[in-house]
């Protein structure tokens, strides 16, 4: 980037000086050619211009000045436009409008360059905006809804005639509540943090294996309740990576899959080598996911269509997909005859071998 600008730099002083010494150029051409036309015509001779060597001299140097100043007006009012466009397109940058785009028609590639630069980070500037306004709006609406519940449950709770399953039912949803308002809360910070992280650091060599199955074993409670038909088919792997957020990946992913699995449903792990290169399988039997949402559900917020539970607040596998995309890998969905499939295919940025 920073040799691109730098010859972007030159190509700009090496197009001024060229401007310039044109401009001076042209200006002794025209000169000259004046001087051959009144010679050719007669009005004077060649000798007397000869002779009159100072006055011929006072006439070249007033007459190129002016036809130099003449061209330089005309030459910079074209150089200019392209940067008065500019100008006027940050200013608007600066005050918020984020739609402005410029149009240079121009055949110097330095001011296209210029140009596809600002309309491509006006561009960025605009979804950025989007999204920030979306976040916000998605947010504030998630946030409300358990606080809301929070707040009526604990109105009802001090009615001292209330009978005491019921109370305990109450405390039961508020504390429900609460854990998805402090899980909603975490995803919203770890979110935040891989999406400003452009470069993977922390990467150490680890038992991927075990790593999975300790997020199994934390998630114990959830699929006992559903009596789930666990099936871990993998050997053991140690892969080089960042160990806390590929935990957060597995657990994102187990946790949802366990979340939708139908009661009395299966839940398939598996782990497959490919050279030194390696791709996790995560299965469950359940709810079926529609190929058109298939990009969607790794947006921010999103929820499926005809999803009527409340769990879950659409930013767990936004994050599985930041953080396996900084690993230089890739997440991919697959659903069908009731079984969905999440495949972390092969990453770049981390090896593995069995042990």
């Amino acid at each position: 980037m920073k040799n691109k600008k730098k010859k972007t730099n030159s190509g700009l002083k090496l197009f001024f000086v060229l401007g310039v010494a044109a401009i001076l150029l042209v200006a002794i051409v025209v000169v000259i050619l004046l001087e051959y036309f009144i010679v050719l015509s007669g009005i004077a001779s060649k000798d007397s211009l000869e002779g009159g060597w100072v006055y011929g001299i006072f006439v070249f140097g007033v007459v190129s000045i002016v036809i130099g100043i003449g061209l330089a007006l005309i030459l910079g009012r074209i150089i200019y436009n392209p940067f008065d466009k500019l100008i006027n397109g940050l200013s608007k940058l600066h005050d918020g409008d984020f739609s402005i785009r410029l149009d240079i028609d121009s055949r110097i590639e330095q001011l296209q360059n210029l140009t596809e630069s600002f309309n491509a980070l006006a561009k960025e500037l605009e979804n950025t905006e989007i999204l920030r306004s979306d976040f916000v709006n998605n947010f504030s609406h998630e946030l409300k809804t358990p606080i809301a519940s929070v707040l009526s449950l604990i109105s009802l709770l001090k009615n001292e005639r209330l009978s005491k399953d019921k109370r305990e039912k109450y405390l039961s949803v508020i504390e429900e509540e609460m854990d998805r308002l402090a899980s909603m809360t975490t995803n919203i910070l770890n979110l935040s943090k891989v999406e400003n992280q452009g470069i993977l650091t922390g990467e150490k060599e680890f038992n991927l294996s075990e790593q999975i199955r300790n997020c199994i074993l934390l998630l114990e409670r959830k699929w006992t309740k559903k009596n789930l038909d666990l099936s871990l088919d993998f050997d053991e792997f140690n892969v080089v990576a960042n160990e806390d957020m590929l935990k957060q990946v597995w657990f994102n992913l187990l946790d949802n899959a366990i979340k939708f699995a139908n009661d009395n449903g299966s839940l398939r792990v598996d782990i497959v080598q490919e050279d030194e290169k390696i791709n996790v399988r995560i299965e469950n039997s359940g709810s079926y996911i529609k190929e058109s949402e298939y990009d969607n559900i790794f947006n921010k917020f999103y929820r499926l269509e005809d999803n009527s539970q409340k769990e879950g607040n659409g930013i767990g596998l936004s994050i599985v997909k930041h953080i396996v995309q900084l690993h230089g890998g890739s997440v991919k969905v697959e659903s069908k005859e009731n079984k969905t499939a999440f495949t972390v295919f092969q990453w770049t940025k981390a090896t593995c071998f069995a042990i």
